[in-house]
């Protein structure tokens, strides 16, 4: 019986979850399955990926097929490299310590560059976060500038209109006290 390594699709519409499960070839992709020995979600930034390590490395060197994704994803968890690491044991190459040391060497690698690209986006979102905090109080500065700049014009033209109904006011005042003597 040929085996496949592939995923099966989970999940609502526009946010897909994927298991990833061990099937026989022929059977259908949501369908009958052997066994779970992951999961997979392209939903999260970076995606999240669970994975039995030991039942996928047995998989893979029992003959299990990974489809294209699976092996993308067996390849950044590192089950193939152990797989070609164990081949050299086998081979004589070199022993299982150093194998196991090699791995162990790539691993701790890999995970810093995982966390340095992580610490990357962090920043990035901080300081596009500071951004708009910047933009946001200059165009709040402007607005108030704005805003007191035309309470001025309306306190100024308030002023003026009074000072013009007292002229008047006393203007006429003035003429008839005249008139009267």
């Amino acid at each position: 019986m040929a085996t496949k390594i592939r995923l099966q699709r989970h999940g609502r519409k526009n946010y897909a979850f994927y298991p990833i499960v061990i099937a026989d070839s022929r059977a259908p992709r949501d369908g009958k399955f052997i066994e779970r020995i992951g999961s997979y979600n392209p939903n999260t930034n970076p995606a999240t990926i669970t994975l039995n390590f030991e039942r996928a490395l047995y998989w893979v060197n029992v003959g299990a097929q990974p489809t294209d994704t699976v092996r993308s994803i067996l390849s950044n968890e590192g089950v193939l490299l152990m797989k070609h690491l164990q081949g050299g044991v086998k081979k004589g190459a070199f022993d299982e310590a150093e194998a196991q040391k090699r791995f162990d060497a790539w691993k701790s690698k890999k995970q810093a560059a995982v966390d340095a690209v992580k610490t990357s986006m962090a920043d990035k979102k901080e300081l596009a976060a500071k951004q708009r905090l910047e933009d946001e109080q200059a165009k709040n500065k402007a607005k108030a500038e704005l805003v007191a700049k035309k309470k001025a014009e309306i306190a100024a033209a308030k002023a003026e209109a009074e000072a013009a109904a007292n002229a008047e006011e006393e203007a006429p005042a003035a003429e008839e006290a005249p008139a009267a003597e």
